[in-house]
């Protein structure tokens, strides 16, 4: 056995117990089969989007985080705290040597209890919040919708900056809808402003909308702080990240021209979420390893 093996098997193993003696529930077996600023790409460390584990998140956060830990990941970016407060995700963090420096959070947070939503996220220690997902109804009909998005996103983003957070925007598929003309996205990235606004851009989402993600960087050089890694197999649907069709290796080479500081791994749905992650890993590190090596 080598010893990534032992490591990972002894991650299971902790879950489990920790799991079930911290959230006093079994776990379905099926859920176990088998710093922001000056950052460049020397920069390695290796981000996971929670929502990958929201299941798990759900039984045991604690555990959760150890299992990450032990993987290797060392940066989160939160899809919620699942019952915990603020504090309490900044001591299991600080527990197991990891970071938080972004989070998801919804956009009627952010516009009805925005002091609530800095104050956490200046106690976990974001230095992001992301807008995450629009609803239909937030959409909206037609370009009109995007553009008052973009009013909205700029006076919330001025009012993080006064307290050192950034705020960001994450898509999804359909920003690149043909509106009036536009695609949403643009309008976005066009009518706010970068000291206020960054963007978290999903490679999966953007692909799968027929999107060269390195020709929106060079279109919109220095807007892209944060990535979403995220693989696509042949017939569009996700995959683990290096086992898709998806270029990382060209993308990851323009990073520096993205204005990248934190790349997280996700994949919405997957049937093993462990080896979903340790693949993740595994793939990310091997990437920024490489690209490191060519400067």
């Amino acid at each position: 056995m080598t010893a990534s093996y032992n490591q990972h098997s002894l991650a299971r193993r902790t879950f489990l117990k920790l799991a079930a003696t911290t959230a006093g529930v079994a776990i379905a077996p099926s859920i176990l089969a088998h710093g922001h600023g000056k950052h460049t790409m020397s920069n390695t460390k290796v981000g996971l989007q929670l929502y990958t584990l929201r299941d798990i998140m759900k039984v045991s956060v604690p555990a959760t985080l150890k299992l990450v830990a032990a993987i290797g990941y060392k940066e989160m970016e939160f899809a919620g705290y699942f019952n915990h407060s603020a504090k309490e995700i900044k001591h299991i963090l600080d527990g197991e040597g990891l970071t938080a420096p972004s989070a998801h959070v919804q956009l009627q947070d952010l516009q009805q209890n925005l002091s609530q939503v800095l104050d956490d996220a200046q106690t976990v220690g974001h230095k992001y919040v992301v807008v995450p997902w629009l609803s239909e109804a937030q959409r909206g009909e037609g370009i009109e919708p995007y553009q008052r998005l973009a009013d909205s996103l700029n006076s919330i983003g001025e009012a993080c900056q006064k307290e050192g957070i950034t705020l960001a925007y994450h898509n999804h598929d359909f920003e690149f809808e043909n509106r009036q003309g536009q695609l949403p996205l643009d309008v976005l990235i066009e009518n706010t402003d970068p000291d206020f606004v960054a963007m978290e851009l999903d490679l999966y989402w953007a692909v799968k909308a027929n999107q060269d993600p390195v020709e929106y960087f060079k279109r919109y050089p220095g807007r892209f702080k944060l990535w979403h890694v995220k693989d696509m197999a042949k017939d569009g649907a996700f995959a683990d990240v290096g086992t898709g069709v998806i270029d990382f290796k060209n993308i990851f080479a323009h990073g520096e021209l993205a204005g990248i500081q934190h790349k997280f791994v996700e994949r919405d749905k997957t049937n093993d979420r462990i080896a979903t992650i340790e693949q993740g890993f595994t793939a990310v590190n091997k990437l920024n390893q490489a690209l490191a090596a060519s400067k």
